[in-house]
């Protein structure tokens, strides 16, 4: 591997992949703790507070790794990347600087007062300390993915004479209509995360039978709040981000519905292998015409196949991009399968019973599968954009940095896989430390009953 923009591509991919583990987590929890915390103040049910206590110590953990982590992603476009940010640095360093200056300050101090001042200032203001936490890190992933969006679709700018990029409407940046299919569908992957891991632990207890008054009450908000962003994942966000591919980026859509020829009345493809050296499908499973109904609302419209444009616009991983695609939706689809059925026996009050243990096994040995889905998704976004940078404005390999080699990268490519490995087994050390801790009981919440589950559904 001798050529550095490739290997910086590789170490992006590693270093970003890595770092989104945790901020989907914390942007996740974030809400379940606003759940949580009103959930206590409502019903004065001092297990809620303990539960909201307990998953505060999770989220803390999180969002230190998490910053950690997403240091070396901004000092990336410095080092790897410095024709591009000398190109578009007036605009995206806009959208990264509010990230940095407004949304991160804003999540960090109240996420202080959040850990720290509930004895201090009271419940009322823990509790607007928590909405606080969780719209900072919501803003905080609203900016990157406005930094994200433009790279998708740029808007608001002007070209110098040199080809430098100049900001014309900040307005255009920030509202690009490319954001909120791209938000709506980040924060409801983020949102599913964090229900999975609530609904998976609360199962974790049950079946180990330790802490089974919160183990029902985390797999009952988990499960209520994982099927609604489960849903919302497929519609309206999942629905809205396949239709602006299809207008503004046929090529993705082509790569990612393994589209090699142009077709009208175009099948969903279920299963198959893509072949980009024979341009063809192996072994596919298909829908006929769906894939035209969902796009364009039409059965037999027709849909643009790879062959339609130049061999230097495609996709340069077909194969990855199909892939990866295919795991986001086919986990998507089976997120709604697995909330659903647990929804359908937890209001049938049938979860919580012994012949139902199954049940909870699925949801415990699912916690995985949404940072899969999640990670699958932001590779669909990124190796579905290629061969731009910039998306029709820059390609990736007039972006890089000239006087950085291919051995420089590599070495610190490896530092990076050899420091996340350490940095990810601190971090399940100390997570899985936490969880065996468990919540911890006030005394004043001795008498709490076991049936949290009904007064959440009810």
């Amino acid at each position: 591997m001798d050529d550095p923009t490739l290997l910086s591509r590789v170490q992006f991919a590693l270093t970003a992949a890595f770092h989104y583990l945790f901020p989907q987590l914390t942007m996740g929890m974030a809400l379940l703790l606003v759940v949580l915390k009103t959930l206590y103040l409502r019903r004065k049910d001092v297990l809620y507070n303990e539960a909201t206590r307990f998953w505060a110590r999770i989220f803390a953990i999180t969002f230190v790794v998490g910053a950690v982590t997403g240091i070396p992603l901004e000092f990336q476009f410095g080092t790897n990347w410095a024709l591009f940010s000398a190109s578009a640095g007036d605009i995206i360093g806009q959208t990264l600087a509010m990230e940095g200056t407004f949304a991160f300050f804003l999540e960090s101090v109240f996420l202080g007062l959040f850990l720290f001042g509930e004895q201090a200032f009271g419940q009322r203001m823990h509790w607007f300390s928590a909405v606080m936490v969780w719209l900072g890190t919501w803003a905080s992933g609203g900016f990157i993915i406005a930094s994200n969006a433009w790279m998708q679709h740029p808007v608001g700018y002007t070209t110098a004479a040199g080809g430098q990029l100049h900001l014309s409407n900040y307005w255009a940046v920030l509202f690009n209509f490319w954001i909120i299919p791209q938000f709506l569908h980040t924060m409801s992957g983020a949102v599913l995360t964090g229900a999975f891991g609530m609904a998976g632990l609360g199962a974790y207890f049950l079946l180990a039978r330790q802490h089974t008054d919160f183990g029902r009450l985390f797999v009952t908000v988990g499960v209520t709040v994982g099927l609604i962003a489960s849903i919302v994942q497929l519609w309206p966000s999942g629905d809205l981000e396949g239709r602006q591919v299809a207008v503004y980026q046929p090529t993705k859509l082509a790569g990612m519905e393994g589209q090699f020829r142009t077709e009208s009345g175009a099948g969903l493809v279920i299963l198959g292998q893509p072949d980009p050296t024979t341009g063809k499908l192996d072994n596919p499973l298909i829908v006929p015409k769906l894939l035209s109904f969902l796009t364009y609302q039409r059965w037999t419209a027709q849909v643009q196949g790879l062959d339609e444009f130049p061999a230097n616009e495609r996709p340069d991983a077909v194969t990855m991009l199909y892939y990866s695609y295919h795991i986001m939706v086919g986990l998507g689809t089976i997120f709604i399968a697995i909330m659903g059925l647990a929804m359908l026996l937890l209001w049938r009050r049938k979860l919580f019973e012994p012949r139902w243990r199954w049940a909870l096994w699925m949801l415990f040995l699912a916690m995985p599968f949404p940072f899969i889905a999640n990670t699958a998704g932001w590779f669909t976004a990124e190796v579905g954009r290629q061969p731009w940078i910039i998306f029709g404005l820059m390609r990736t390999t007039d972006g890089g940095s000239p006087a950085v080699s291919a051995g420089n990268v590599l070495f610190t490519l490896l530092g990076f896989a050899g420091m996340y490995l350490l940095v990810g087994l601190l971090y399940v050390v100390l997570v899985v430390h936490e969880t065996f801790q468990g919540p911890q009981r006030a005394e004043a919440g001795a008498e709490v009953h076991a049936t949290a589950e009904e007064d959440f559904l009810a």
